[in-house]
């Protein structure tokens, strides 16, 4: 069983960065499409709005809304993904989701209801 776990949340200050890590288990993450969401704790999965996303090649996909501030990475190890966020706003605060599917990015863009495994995400708080 697919388990994702997320870390690196917290409160951070506007104009700071914050970075955020995530681990899968339980399967092999070599052709998976792995990404970053975020939406309020109250929402559903389709309402989550889509920040990046990373495929098994290293290619990338941003939100336009935020392509200028976030980059996504992958480790070496597969599993394992990163999201850094510059320049964080009061509007960036919320609950960061990981998922992963065995899909293409390419195909999955930021649909959200089609990745099939999440994390249970991590709450990112901005001061001013």
């Amino acid at each position: 069983q697919v388990h994702l776990e997320e870390s690196g949340g917290g409160s951070v200050q506007a104009g700071g960065s914050l970075r955020l890590s995530c681990v899968g288990s339980g399967s092999s993450f070599t052709k998976y499409c792995m990404g970053w969401f975020r939406g309020g704790p109250l929402k559903d999965r389709e309402g989550r709005e889509g920040v990046a996303t990373i495929d098994h090649d290293g290619s990338t996909n941003y939100a336009p809304s935020l392509k200028d501030r976030v980059t996504i990475t992958k480790d070496r190890d597969p599993n394992t993904i990163h999201l850094v966020l510059n320049n964080v706003k009061p509007e960036d605060a919320g609950m960061y989701y990981c998922a992963a599917d065995p899909g293409a990015c390419s195909w999955l863009g930021f649909r959200s209801h089609f990745f099939a495994n999440w994390g249970q995400g991590t709450q990112v708080a901005v001061s001013s």
